[in-house]
């Protein structure tokens, strides 16, 4: 990934599941993010897109599973997730959209 690599390429998608919702209560968002992104990008990319101050990112990164497509197998596309913990009194409505 570029250094110039635009906002939108870095921030996926927002991810809401039970353990997401868990963690907004603790003022925290959960996005999928690209693959090549660091913790620096992805504040920064919060931060211009949503208009919030973000006080620390942590990351996971999920391996693929193996499943059978049609008999064959093959791998799920490895995921990158990103924990963004946001500063007293910011908030982001995930429900909402981009």
């Amino acid at each position: 990934m570029n250094a110039k690599a635009e906002h939108y390429d870095v921030i996926r998608k927002p991810i809401i599941t039970e353990k997401a919702t868990m963690a907004s209560e603790n003022n925290a968002v959960v996005f999928e993010v690209h693959i090549d992104a660091n913790k620096p990008m992805i504040k920064e990319a919060v931060e211009s897109l949503f208009g919030v101050k973000v006080k620390a990112v942590n990351t996971t990164i999920t391996k693929g599973k193996v499943k059978r497509f049609r008999g064959q197998l093959g791998t799920r596309k490895d995921v990158k997730k990103a924990y963004v913990t946001l500063e007293e009194g910011n908030t982001i409505d995930v429900s909402t959209g981009l």
